[in-house]
């Protein structure tokens, strides 16, 4: 590892001549490279956090860099590849992709600090669990985003019915909004995050494992009952059947006015209101419902995990940074600066002051995320989950059709 071996000559060299050239403050001080996502954190917290980090940390400087998404899977991996001093100490990557970066032997084991100081057993498993890598911890939970249902309060209200506690209730209400130019509820028939929540709630899986050999599975039992439940559901508004949440954006849709509800990351209702300035006061929130009243349904999570290469000269210090921006003080002024959930059950109450996140952390307790296994980003590409959705909706046998989908995913999965 060139990077390393610059850091051991560079301290032999002070061993030996007092490194005469640099002045010992100088000499101790060490740049802490951290490759940040856009718009995953504003510049007013990057600034407050740099300023208190380096302040209690007097031999660091951080020298944060903003990245796009676009691209940036190729750009990680190659900077896990390289042994470039100006490369990356700390990464910032989403959550379902740490299974790819750590199969190389890329990252840093986390795993001792994470169990001994950062309280792992307390971590959203939608982060915690896809940052694992068998049972290793190289991801580490930033933030995180799930759905949510988001409703008219009007028009629930001149129903006469209110946020249902359960997803038979969730059926009853959605049937008796669904009436004259109001849709029940606005749910395009591709929505497969939205999917797999509600396989999830009946005990199912996208995909399953075993010795090391991943199988499509959504030709269980309860993988078909998460469908039929979507099937139920979807009916009782206008959705396409063949496109996703998309297309058309479903803000777009909401804005118009006839809808009564959709499943959403309370975030997205900005983009509403831009459109629609007149609902701001009329938009309200509640957790995806699940198969028990108090109990939230289980919901796809999204988000940021934070990685260390395994090639950096700087791990000590890269590790103090993991553990400042993923701790409670900083982990929680991220979540109010940008309205995200905590990445702790035990830090939703931080976030308990504003409806949308309050909903949002809720469900984000039951979260889970994309098998773990670097070819699913593979499987979205050619999505056959999309396609089954599809076929299902439009009146194809269910059970043939998950088989059908389960076999391309197995085959996906499989290749080499």
């Amino acid at each position: 590892m060139r990077r390393r071996l610059l850091a051991l000559v560079c301290v032999s060299a002070s061993l030996l001549t007092g490194c005469g050239v640099m002045s010992d403050s100088a000499a101790e001080r060490r740049t802490v490279t951290v490759w940040l996502m856009q718009h995953s954190a504003s510049q007013d917290f990057l600034d407050r956090f740099t300023e208190e980090f380096e302040r209690e940390h007097e031999t660091l400087d951080l020298d944060i860099r903003i990245q796009e998404w676009t691209g940036i899977g190729e750009k990680v991996q190659q900077a896990l590849r390289d042994d470039d001093p100006d490369g990356p100490d700390v990464i910032e990557v989403g959550n379902t992709q740490v299974s790819a970066y750590a199969e190389g032997d890329g990252l840093l084991d986390l795993t001792l600090e994470s169990m001994r100081d950062w309280g792992r057993d307390d971590w959203l498993p939608g982060l915690a669990e896809p940052g694992r890598w068998g049972s290793q911890q190289y991801g580490i939970p930033w933030y995180a985003a799930n759905r949510v249902v988001v409703y008219r309060k009007d028009i629930f209200r001149a129903a006469g019915v209110t946020p249902p506690k359960t997803r038979d209730e969730w059926l009853e209400t959605t049937e008796r909004l669904d009436t004259g130019d109001t849709e029940g509820i606005y749910l395009a028939g591709q929505d497969w995050y939205t999917l797999a929540g509600f396989i999830w709630e009946e005990g199912g899986e996208l995909a399953t494992e075993r010795d090391g050999v991943w199988r499509g599975a959504l030709d269980s039992g309860a993988a078909l009952r998460g469908m039929d439940f979507y099937r139920r559901l979807q009916r009782l508004g206008d959705g396409p059947v063949d496109a996703d949440e998309e297309h058309p954006p479903q803000a777009g849709v909401f804005a118009q006015g006839r809808v009564a509800q959709i499943v959403a990351v309370p975030g997205l209702v900005r983009a509403i209101v831009q459109q629609n300035p007149g609902l701001e006061d009329k938009i309200g929130y509640f957790p995806v419902p699940g198969t028990e009243a108090g109990r939230p349904g289980a919901v796809f999570t999204g988000g940021s995990d934070l990685v260390v290469p395994a090639g950096t000269d700087a791990e000590d210090a890269a590790v103090e940074v993991v553990a400042a921006l993923t701790g409670a003080r900083w982990n929680t002024d991220l979540a109010r600066t940008m309205n995200y959930v905590p990445n702790k059950a035990s830090l939703a109450d931080s976030v308990a002051g504003e409806e949308g996140l309050r909903a949002m952390a809720a469900g984000a307790a039951r979260g889970r995320a994309t098998p773990a296994t670097p070819r699913w980003s593979v499987v979205e590409a050619d999505n056959p989950i999309k396609e089954y959705m599809t076929r299902v909706l439009t009146g194809a046998d269910p059970q043939k059709e998950a088989e059908r989908a389960a076999r391309r995913i197995t085959e996906t999965l499989a290749f080499d």
